[in-house]
């Protein structure tokens, strides 16, 4: 880099200071200018923020610059009168071009450091002046290139070999011309072979060396001549002459009398009310189902017609897309769930982006959070809404009673809904009282327009947790317990006599925690008095609030509480998922899962439940209370929900049995296989992994690592080898362990423009199986899932279960492998132990004394060598 040029010793000292102060020469000293140029005074500020800085950017032997016209009048318009150009601002806002000179002025000649040029034919004159002239090139006569001129041939024989090595035709060619009559009319007749029949194989005869004798080869002539391929064919094509047809009809219409009196008859009312269901479940099923899949293609897949593996590429098709722009701006879908018995219905829940949060902290805007639910026919407006109190990161639907919902806020509030008083409306039929009502009407039952019928109904919440006993962080995870038990304040599962889902299980990063439905110990004398009021019950109405659970709004508390401790250190781990083992009654209870359909027609209100004694209650030793939880680590830890007991009889939550730090991020799905009940999918970060109930070594199949991160996945509910795993980058994998255990299937690329966040399956009929898929932009699209992907092969439940057996005692062979290769190493470190003598104990005196003898011993080898240098 060059040195910086010297200050002149007519400049001052302070160029970069007050420009306005120290450069100002007296007004004695200032000559005239021309009319084209402004002399003008820049501050630091101005020179850096267009880039003129003195010594710098401008210098003497450089001193223009070119400045843009748009940037100055942005300037001018910014500061306004503070602005260095604002004197000139009608000559900037008129200068025809888009660049204007700025000239470095070091000798003052107009009385300031800078001028500028105003008019474009003084820009010429002054930019042509201070470029340096250019030398000119001087052509000389030897440089320039001539163009060679060609030397005659002379022949030296080649060309006589050329013409004896060439082939020429010695035999005239032979001309055949082929000709075959058609006979048009003549009967076709096509019919199907099979290639890997004997009589239509084909019999390959493949060259082979004789074994008896070879001949070698000495020398050989050969010779080669391309020679084109002639072929001629001809086509005619018979045109139709071209004729005008056209038809014109005129429809018959009926008189105005004649209309009046046929809308207004009874008789077309009752036939339009009795018509209307059937004609929207048909729509319904039209959309549903396909009429133009070809049923001949797909022959031959199911398990009947072969017994290997099915391989077809079809893959998911697009069937809707649902999408509220309204409601889904600036949120995402968290959570996905189907109706367990209206086909065709799902809900899911949008929350807002954490990105957006951070970028909007100082103004933040308040938009209300529901629950949609969306029907196939129609994709764009919701069928219901039901209002929350903050937004919903999980919800589920009670197996027992459908028309209860469970919902985890952010606040870490659980908040419960009744939509009994709706389900008539969401199954596409009409309460009774509003066919009274509209056959009452003339015309109104009619209007297919009218806003009241299209309005989409809201319904708010029944019940919510108290803010004191709810969780401290947001409800990441809900789960209902079976029917089939209960559990106690301790923990202990006993039986469940109300037949009916009575308990929640909710998770958060702060611990787990279990609620029960039921009326309180607390409120049940206050209740006995009111139960005079319970059979008068009133009139719902769209906008009332149902009672279900009145006894806990806002008073609602948890059974107890589930930590999780830390095994080897202090602290506890923060839970994000969860999984419980699926329990179903045996004969040891006393009850018969065959009866349970009879139970669920007439079901008992939750108000009228109370929770019994756990000491009237009959222990279920048979369920397992042990559960997996997935952390925000990507930890899978594997614990006991019951409480314990201190010496001081203080309950407390042991510390986990296992925990495995499979995962290298959060773990976003734990779901256990509709056919294997130990079975259990975890995903999180980039990889997936597959665990088995009682195995306490480990996952026994951990997948491969992939390049962008699983977001969600699903197990398939009519295979049990097929699941499904969504990407951060919008696209759906498609696993089949049966086919192949190192990569998927099928990767089906950009499914969505953005992660995605749920994967829901739901099966409507034998051929109606469906893919709900939610991203982060708040769309929810659903795919048809093809018959490759939901009809099973043959065995296919037995050969999974032998995938699974094999997997495991690979895993116990590994561990036991491991266990004897740490044995010698463990047997060779105590020997060197022992072998090794003691090392004597040293104290801190005796190692600052070894230091001050070591610098003493340094410094007089110090004076050693520079007396040895002459130094």
């Amino acid at each position: 880099m060059a040195p910086k040029r010297q200050k002149s010793p007519s400049r001052k000292t302070g160029v970069k200071g007050k420009v306005k102060d120290n450069l100002t020469p007296s007004p004695m000293e200032k000559p005239d200018h021309p009319d084209d140029i402004y002399p003008i005074v820049l501050t630091t500020a101005t020179q850096e923020l267009f880039e003129c800085c003195i010594d710098e950017d401008v210098t003497e032997q450089s001193p223009y610059k070119l400045l843009e016209k748009d940037d100055i009048i942005q300037d001018i318009k910014t500061r306004a009168a503070v602005s260095d150009f604002h004197p000139v601002k009608q000559f900037v806002l008129d200068y025809p071009e888009d660049e204007i000179l700025l000239v470095f002025d070091v000798d003052f000649t107009y009385g300031q450091s800078f001028y500028l040029v105003l008019t474009p034919e003084a820009k010429a004159r002054i930019y042509n002046v201070l470029q340096p002239p250019q030398p000119e090139i001087i052509v000389l006569e030897d440089d320039v290139s001539k163009t060679p001129e060609p030397k005659p041939w002379i022949s030296l024989g080649s060309e006589l070999e050329v013409d004896q090595e060439s082939v020429k035709e010695t035999r005239e060619k032979l001309c055949y011309k082929f000709d075959l009559k058609r006979r048009p009319g003549l009967p076709v007749c096509f019919s199907d072979r099979n290639s890997t029949e004997a009589e239509c194989r084909s019999v390959a005869c493949p060259s082979y060396q004789d074994s008896r004798f070879s001949i070698k080869q000495m020398q050989r002539d050969c010779g080669m001549q391309a020679v084109p391929k002639l072929q001629s064919s001809t086509a005619q094509t018979e045109r139709a002459v071209q004729r005008n047809v056209f038809t014109q009809y005129e429809p018959r219409e009926l008189r105005e009398k004649e209309k009046e009196n046929i809308l207004r008859s009874e008789k077309l009312k009752k036939f339009v009310n009795s018509v209307t269901p059937r004609v929207l479940h048909a729509l319904q099923q039209a959309h549903i189902m396909n009429v133009f899949t070809d049923d001949f293609k797909a022959l031959g897949i199911g398990a009947e017609a072969s017994d290997q593996l099915v391989m077809v590429s079809e893959g998911l098709k697009l069937q809707w897309t649902f999408t509220d722009e309204k409601r889904a701006m600036g949120k995402k879908i968290s959570s996905v769930s189907w109706h367990p018995t209206i086909h065709g219905l799902i809900a899911v829940t949008f929350i807002k982006k954490q990105e957006e949060q951070l970028d909007k902290s100082t103004v933040y805007i308040n938009s209300p959070a529901f629950i949609v639910f969306y029907g196939f026919p129609d994709q764009s407006n919701p069928r219901l809404l039901l209002e929350c109190p903050d937004d919903i990161f999980a919800f589920e639907f009670c197996p027992s009673n459908p028309n209860v919902i469970v919902g985890g806020c952010r606040n870490g509030k659980v908040v419960l809904w009744d939509i009994s008083f709706h389900i008539p409306h969401l199954q596409g039929t009409r309460p009774n009282s509003k066919k009274a009502s509209d056959s009452d009407s003339d015309t109104d039952t009619f209007d297919l327009g009218n806003k009241k019928e299209n309005k989409t109904p809201v319904m708010s919440y029944c019940a919510v947790s108290s803010i004191e006993s709810s969780h401290k962080s947001p409800v990441t995870d809900v789960q209902w317990l079976p029917k089939t038990f209960e559990v106690t304040r301790t923990g202990v599962p006993v039986q469940n006599i109300s037949n009916m889902s009575v308990q929640v299980v909710t998770c958060s990063p702060d611990c787990v925690m279990f609620w029960d439905l039921r009326v309180p110990k607390l409120q049940n004398q206050f209740l006995a008095d009111r139960k005079q009021d319970v059979d008068q019950k009133t009139m719902m109405t769209p906008y009332s609030i149902p009672t279900t659970f009145k006894h806990l709004d806002r008073t609602w508390k948890p059974l107890f509480r589930v930590s999780l401790p830390k095994i080897d250190t202090s602290g506890e781990y923060a839970p994000l998922k969860f999984s419980l083992e699926h329990y179903t009654c045996n004969s040891n209870t006393g009850r018969n899962t065959d009866n349970e359909n009879d139970g669920a027609e007439v079901l008992p209100e939750y108000s009228q439940l109370r929770i019994p004694s756990a000491k009237t209650l009959k222990t279920l030793d048979d369920v397992n209370t042990k559960f997996y939880v997935g952390t925000e680590e990507g930890e899978i830890v594997y614990t006991d929900w019951k409480l314990e007991e201190d010496e001081f009889g203080r309950k407390f939550s042991a510390k986990p049995l296992l925990c495995f730090r499979t995962h290298a991020w959060f773990v976003n799905t734990m779901q256990r296989s509709p056919f294997f009940k130990d079975i259990l999918l975890t995903t999180g970060g980039w990889n997936f992994a597959i665990w088995k109930e009682g195995v306490m070594g480990g996952p026994i199949f951990v997948g491969p690592s992939s390049e962008q991160e699983y977001s969600a996945a699903c197990w398939s509910l009519s295979r049990s080898a097929v699941f499904f795993i969504g990407r951060n980058d919008g696209s759906i994998e498609v696993w089949n362990l049966l086919l192949n255990t190192s990569e998927p299937t099928h990767v089906h690329e950009h499914v969505a423009s953005t992660r995605i966040t749920c994967i829901k399956p739901c099966i409507t009929a034998s051929k109606q199986h469906y893919l709900a898929v939610a991203d982060n932009l708040g769309v929810l699209r659903v795919f048809n899932v093809p018959k490759a992907l939901r009809s099973p092969v043959k065995n296919e439940d037995l050969n999974m279960q032998i995938f699974f057996d094999q997997e495991n005692d690979r895993l116990k062979d590994y561990l036991e492998w491991e266990e004897l290769w740490a044995k010698p190493r463990k047997e060779e470190g105590e020997s060197k132990k022992q072998v090794e003598p003691d090392k004597p104990v040293t104290f801190q005196v005796d190692s600052e004394e070894a230091d001050l003898k070591e610098y003493s011993d340094y410094l007089k080898l110090e004076e050693s060598i520079l007396k040895h240098t002459g130094l």
